[in-house]
């Protein structure tokens, strides 16, 4: 299922700090039941045990999360920040597209500092997206035709998009947290779902940054091309069993990666 998203950086800094000291340690699944009830009575019998087993799961993994705190296996860390130290952007749809992913991405931090949420994903553009980029003089064509050229003007578009990752890692990289930064308690992974516009999705281009608390090692170029299965899923595993996550499977793969 994907996930919702969000486009408008005010209504996603109010989700994640609106009132949020009158929320306490409410579960997520509260704000959502009634929905789900109401959902639940116009499904098939088979549907209503399927949604009854997400919610289930999703109630044991905060359950768990609960557990661990208060046995101390989160080796007392403490976010840096209690409340949002930015102020709320304003209403409405930035149209200054330097500005909006900048604006989402420091709400994306400011998440992480707050310990709002652990997990986060940043969605830069659509496959079938119709951006352009006067910023840096591509303004002539939208995104998804430019994405089938192999032309210099494409290569500045990608370097824009990982100048956000790494402006993401920079503000995790200036954040304490113990002997550690932010950047080194994190995993950040940017990916494309797929290599070219031609819909090569065979080989797949991923960049990981962050430390994961010491478990993952940098500095490394992995190719997998040579491989003749798929090696996606195996990261995923891997990702998530360094996040206490411990499942022995996840989707084709039953080994995590060892490389990273």
């Amino acid at each position: 299922t994907p996930t919702p998203l969000e486009v408008y950086p005010a209504l996603a800094f109010d989700q994640l700090f609106k009132d949020k000291s009158q929320k306490g340690d409410r579960s997520v699944l509260d704000a959502v039941l009634a929905d789900a009830k109401d959902l639940r009575r116009g499904i098939s019998r088979l549907d209503q045990q399927k949604l009854d087993e997400y919610l289930n799961s999703v109630r044991e993994v905060e359950q768990r999360i609960d557990k661990a705190g208060q046995r101390g296996e989160l080796q007392g860390w403490r976010p840096t920040l209690t409340k949002p130290n930015i102020p709320r952007p304003k209403d409405g749809y930035p149209q200054d597209i330097v500005e909006h992913m900048k604006l989402m991405c420091d709400i994306l931090v400011l998440a992480f500092q707050t310990d709002t949420t652990r997990v986060c994903t940043l969605k830069l553009n659509n496959d079938h997206g119709t951006l352009r980029f006067p910023h840096i003089g591509v303004d002539y064509m939208i995104h998804h035709l430019l994405s089938h050229s192999d032309t210099d003007d494409w290569l500045k578009v990608n370097q824009f998009f990982l100048e956000q990752m790494a402006y993401i890692a920079r503000r995790l990289d200036s954040i304490q947290e113990g002997d550690r930064t932010a950047l080194d308690n994190s995993m950040i992974m940017l990916c494309s779902s797929m290599l070219t516009g031609s819909h090569d999705a065979s080989r797949l281009p991923v960049v990981m940054l962050g430390g994961a608390g010491g478990q993952i090692q940098g500095g490394l170029n992995l190719d997998y091309s040579g491989k003749s299965d798929r090696q996606m899923c195996r990261l995923y595993l891997s990702m998530m069993q360094k996040m206490g996550v411990h499942r022995h499977r996840f989707g084709d793969a039953d080994q995590p990666l060892s490389e990273i």
